[in-house]
């Protein structure tokens, strides 16, 4: 996932491919759709998932409208290719965020807790 909305759902480089399923039908048009990505915040090897710039081919480009993970919940401007932070698990910090984030965000100035 990147921080302008890049989903990479479908395809692991040295993997197996067993198909893509319904992803590229949901993320076809993302100016009349809402597309909410729920995942991990991080990779198994703590790594983040929300990235700058999706490492993974790309399914839908700029096509996620908002991010929910177990740490948080970010807002996607699109077209500018910002995160907002809007929302944070009870008893995760701002600093934790940052951290297991890969990339820049902004903080919601009514940052609510979830």
């Amino acid at each position: 996932m990147s921080q302008c909305g890049d989903i990479a759902n479908y395809m692991v480089p040295g993997k197996m491919l067993k198909g893509i399923g319904g992803a590229m039908d949901l993320v076809s048009n993302p100016d009349k759709t809402r597309v909410i990505a729920v995942m991990e915040h991080c990779a198994k090897d703590g790594s983040p998932k929300i990235v700058a710039k999706a490492r993974l081919p790309v399914t839908g480009s700029g096509v996620v409208s908002t991010i929910v993970t177990e740490l948080a919940v970010f807002s996607v401007d699109r077209a500018r290719g910002v995160l907002e932070l809007t929302d944070m698990a009870e008893g995760v910090s701002l600093a934790e965020i940052r951290a297991k984030t890969g990339c820049d965000f902004v903080e919601c100035k009514q940052l609510r807790r979830f």
